[in-house]
């Protein structure tokens, strides 16, 4: 017996759960590495009325296991950090085959040429400078979600 639903309502029932499933899965994925409360609650609330979906971490351990789980379109890591700083985080981050291509920002209060040198050494995408700015946040990260798209 043959179904009497007309092909066209089939057709954009189809299109529309497609659409739908695309739109919830399209959230760009921020991780927030930072040992300072303040700055990953900022950066989070932040992001989330962007639109962002956003996974913190308080340091590079904890960000490492929480990478594998929730696989981040972008990250923005702080440098001084207990454990396992934001270089050898993001070596280690850069290191790994599936994750060699996602992007690292980098934040520190330092502003030095020292510093944005040795964060490009290990990987690192962009540099941001504590306290940062809502367009400056913004800004790098709209450079990255173009070359996603």
């Amino acid at each position: 017996m043959q179904s009497s639903i007309p092909a066209d309502e089939v057709s954009s029932a189809v299109e529309g759960a497609g659409a739908a499933n695309e739109s919830a899965s399209k959230a760009f994925k921020v991780m927030v590495i930072d040992d300072s409360k303040t700055i990953r609650r900022t950066a989070e609330t932040l992001l989330k009325k962007e639109g962002f979906e956003v996974i913190t971490a308080t340091d590079g351990f904890e960000a490492l296991s929480l990478i594998a789980d929730h696989q981040p379109d972008l990250i923005l890591l702080d440098i001084m950090m207990p454990r396992l700083d934001g270089y050898q985080t993001c070596a280690l981050i850069k290191h790994h085959r599936v994750f060699r291509h996602t992007p690292v920002v980098m934040l520190s209060s330092k502003d030095g040429l020292f510093d944005r040198a040795r964060g490009r050494v290990v990987g690192s995408d962009n540099y941001i400078t504590k306290p940062f700015t809502r367009e400056e946040l913004l800004s790098v990260i709209g450079q990255h979600t173009a070359k996603a798209e």
